[in-house]
């Protein structure tokens, strides 16, 4: 189930909320336990048994953590490693395994052929994000960071939230520690989440989902009928779709949050305006990047060490992050790729960017993302060099044709459209308007309602349309 489908919107969703509130306050967490299993279960009912062992095996690795983290040491952390062990066995497992045996083959050792690669194993959905945020409980437990939670069923609530619980924002512990004991529900807070879940919404159906017909349509002209103009139309296209992808996502699941009184932090701020690649990881998938800077970069030394050992942790850290993202050598390049730029302007190339125009530098950091996306979105390198050659005139039929350019010129508004819509511009006119007087409220408010008849519509009238995140 996802959150852009007429069945979340108006059965699932409708009837969690009206159960979440018609119950006591000391009853909400549980609440939120079975509902959330219930929606992972609606597409993967088998599934639901890993989220039920990482709830146990983290409550119980959490309550030794905590038990002794004043008296032992060494037993609160094996409790924390111990988690970490049994967290990334079963992440392993389903996400990886295959990946590693099919590499190993590749060796012509007899005892490697005959091990099983479980190729027709599916990946959880949402698995990378939901074992990293159960991880976070027993270190931040360990490291004083969060109370212990006795009980298991908020504990368990917060494991599964479904709001965040399949592609992100990946909520630490310590950012809801105090929100799963204690909560506000007003009416000013559950009307902000319906205009933050509008605004995702309207991102995914009207942007992303559009933006991304563009890109499957530009991506099958380079098999046929490749040009340039196309090859380069259908790369920003992709880049337009992940993002308002992605991000209305992440503003879905802060809205619901909303809802049901929770606070997560934002999970994008703008990252398409960024003059840097290490802006741009400040702004893109913010939750994901907090994660890895306390659980890996800081533990390993942070930039509290000598320079080499700096660089070190940023190359372990982008290895790690590449190959979080799945399993296939694209993104481990993907995450390489990014690493170079940033040890680049760690080492001086900041301080040039910093003395350039700003729009030379903001040049410099799309032009950088734009060919990231290109190595993120084939997984097979071999089609992703001949689209690159394509781009640069290589195995093409021109520059352009009538029927690309045709297709370039008539969505010249639209990508104007995806492009203010990438700047802080639109949030800044809606703040303007929202704060002058309650009638320019009443009218956002009637706006909104005509967002999601608008999105309503589509939903009626598309078929499934996945997050791109989901697989991760």
């Amino acid at each position: 189930m996802v959150f852009s489908s007429l069945e979340f919107l108006f059965l699932y969703f409708a009837a969690s909320i009206f159960i979440y509130f018609a119950v006591p306050l000391q009853l909400r967490n549980f609440v939120l336990l079975i509902v959330s299993l219930v929606f992972y279960g609606w597409g993967e009912p088998l599934y639901v048994f890993i989220m039920v062992y990482s709830i146990i095996v983290d409550y119980i690795c959490g309550y030794f953590a905590g038990k002794y983290r004043e008296t032992n040491k060494k037993k609160a952390r094996a409790a924390v490693i111990a988690s970490a062990m049994l967290n990334l066995a079963v992440l392993g497992f389903f996400k990886y395994y295959t990946f590693i045996v099919t590499n190993l083959q590749l060796i012509p050792l007899d005892f490697l052929q005959a091990i099983p690669t479980f190729a027709d194993v599916e990946l959880p959905i949402g698995i990378s994000f939901y074992t990293f945020q159960t991880m976070s409980y027993t270190i931040d437990i360990y490291r004083g960071d969060a109370k212990v939670q006795k009980n298991i069923a908020s504990f368990g609530a917060y494991v599964t939230l479904f709001p965040q619980l399949i592609a992100g924002p990946i909520v630490r512990y310590q950012d809801v520690d105090d929100q799963l004991r204690s909560r506000p529900h007003n009416i000013e807070l559950f009307a902000s989440g319906i205009r933050t879940f509008i605004c995702g919404l309207s991102k995914k159906i009207l942007l992303a989902n559009a933006a991304g017909a563009m890109w499957d349509h530009f991506r099958a002209l380079s098999d046929t009928n490749a040009t340039v103009l196309g090859a380069w139309a259908g790369l920003i296209f992709y880049a337009f779709q992940i993002y308002f992808d992605f991000s209305g996502y992440s503003d879905m699941a802060i809205g619901l949050g909303k809802m049901m009184g929770f606070r997560f932090k934002e999970n994008f701020f703008y990252p398409y305006v960024s003059k840097s690649i290490t802006e741009f990881w400040r702004r893109w998938h913010i939750s994901m990047g907090t994660w890895f800077r306390e659980y890996v970069y800081i533990p390993l030394g942070g930039n509290r060490c000598a320079k080499w050992k700096m660089y070190r942790n940023i190359i372990v850290v982008w290895l790690v992050t590449g190959f979080w993202h799945g399993a296939s050598w694209n993104y481990v390049l993907w995450g390489l790729y990014y690493c170079l730029f940033l040890l680049i302007e760690k080492a001086f190339l900041m301080k040039w960017l910093e003395k350039l125009p700003s729009f030379v530098s903001h040049i410099y950091s799309l032009v950088i993302v734009l060919f990231g996306w290109w190595l993120f979105v084939f997984e097979d390198l071999g089609a992703g060099v001949t689209f690159l050659s394509q781009m640069f005139g290589q195995g093409v039929v021109g520059f352009t044709d009538p029927g690309v350019t045709f297709d370039v010129v008539r969505n010249l508004f639209f990508v104007a459209v995806l492009c203010v819509a990438s700047t802080p511009l639109p949030r800044k006119i809606f703040y303007k308007i929202y704060e002058k007087n309650q009638i320019c409220r009443c009218v956002l408010s009637v706006v909104a309602v005509f967002m999601l008849v608008v999105c309503t519509a589509y939903l009626v009238d598309s078929s499934y349309n996945p997050f791109l995140y989901f697989r991760f």
